[in-house]
């Protein structure tokens, strides 16, 4: 039997975050296989995470630095290693290689973290600049922040230091390959894992009513979008559609969060929705002002399932249109934004259009079967040929040779103070 140890950044909650659900369809896909299937993770344990002992998941916690880990790593003798976001590789990837050098080293970037950091640089240096007026960037500005960025440097060294790195964008899969060499051979693109299957009997125009808006409050751009909508764009939909309301929900809402909640702007900070795709289904319209970020939104990708048509801007939709036109609209102006929402909440035949056009395209970009198959097939196929693989990637090589040896010395060093 396959053994399989996963290595959590944080426990999965899939009612908190797309990052969550696609944690747990991973994990659903290895069991799926037979596969023993071993969760670990040096994050706190949390109050929303998912019940991993309904797939015959053993669970451990584990921590960083710690020697601890060796021996559970000889104790198991994975066959392969996932290792959730960038950093987890950085901490515990040397251990692997030392303790289990055949095993198969699988890197989730879940988004490419570098590039939603430039972009966000590129913001805070916007604002400080022009004041409220912001305009996508570029990509060439993009590439040029990232380039001389160490986060960048950091979180690209990994992929590049992994067997597999398993991709969520097309757009960051080119990214990587035009501007920064990484070979395709060392990457998947895998979307399917992210979404819910469309819903059925949904709630038509005049069941529906409202705005809505929904986001981990961890995630900085979910955290942006929503003060962009109280500061900016609320007042604005407001000033055209007086009596409008607008539900904000998301896991972890601290309490700068809670103080904009204004019930007589229409203004409701809900905190986290137990069943976000039932209050998804509820509103008529969803707000995604996205001014920063990376990857595929769950949150637009959860509207599409239940139906309800989006405004969002050119980065919320990055990699999700397919070329087909958006559910909704796609706007990066505050005007432009608040016009196309109202446009939207009122005219029944353009909402009912943007609803068949958000099936379109969730059928078309998501195909979870098709992602599933490709991803094990990946897996056994790398598994077979390790070591030509590896053959065939010599800045991985070098790569490990030189930063995992600095990386091991660091965390030898941290765990003999920590002894004493």
């Amino acid at each position: 039997m396959l053994k399989v140890l996963y290595l959590g950044y944080v426990w999965p909650e899939p009612n908190s975050s797309a990052a969550g659900g696609r944690t747990l369809e991973f994990l659903r896909s290895f069991r799926a296989q037979g596969w023993q299937v071993m969760f670990a993770s040096a994050a706190a344990l949390s109050p929303h995470r998912f019940d991993l002992a309904t797939l015959d998941i053993e669970e451990k916690s584990i921590a960083v630095n710690d020697d601890g880990f060796d021996q559970l790593l000889l104790e198991l003798q994975p066959q392969v290693v996932v290792f959730d976001r960038f950093f987890t590789e950085e901490q515990f990837a040397w251990r692997v290689e030392k303790h289990c050098p055949q095993a198969l080293r699988v890197l989730d970037t879940c988004d490419l973290h570098s590039l939603r950091d430039a972009r966000h640089c590129i913001l805070k240096s916007q604002l400080q600049t022009h004041g409220a007026t912001w305009r996508p960037p570029i990509l060439a500005e993009v590439i040029q922040h990232m380039r001389v960025s160490e986060l960048a440097m950091r979180e690209i060294a990994a992929i590049f230091r992994c067997d597999l790195s398993l991709m969520i964008s097309d757009v960051e899969m080119e990214i990587l390959q035009q501007h920064f060499a990484v070979p395709p051979s060392i990457l998947q693109l895998n979307r399917a894992m992210l979404t819910a299957n469309a819903q059925q009997n949904l709630p038509g125009f005049e069941q529906r009513q409202g705005f809505l808006s929904i986001g981990n409050f961890r995630h900085a751009p979910n955290w942006d979008a929503v003060l962009w909508l109280k500061q900016n764009i609320w007042p604005a939909i407001r000033a055209r559609l007086p009596n409008a309301q607008l539900r904000i929900f998301g896991a972890y809402p601290p309490p700068k969060a809670s103080q904009l909640h204004q019930a007589k702007e229409g203004f409701h900070v809900l905190g986290w929705a137990e069943d976000a795709q039932a209050e998804m289904a509820k509103a008529r319209v969803c707000l995604a002002p996205l001014r920063f970020g990376a990857g595929i939104k769950g949150k637009l990708a959860d509207a599409m399932a239940a139906g309800t048509p989006s405004v969002t801007t050119q980065i919320g939709a990055e990699a999700m249109d397919m070329g087909l036109p958006w559910c909704g609209a796609v706007a990066d102006g505050v005007e432009q934004f608040a016009q196309a929402a109202v446009e939207l909440y009122l005219d029944e035949a353009r909402w009912q259009a943007a609803q068949i056009q958000g099936q379109q395209i969730l059928h078309r970009l998501f195909n979870r079967e098709h992602d599933q198959t490709m991803l094990i097939q990946s897996i056994r196929e790398c598994l077979e040929t390790v070591e030509r693989h590896r053959a065939q990637n010599f800045i991985g090589a070098m790569l490990r040779h030189h930063t995992m040896k600095s990386t091991q010395y660091m965390s030898q060093w941290i765990a003999l103070k920590n002894q004493q």
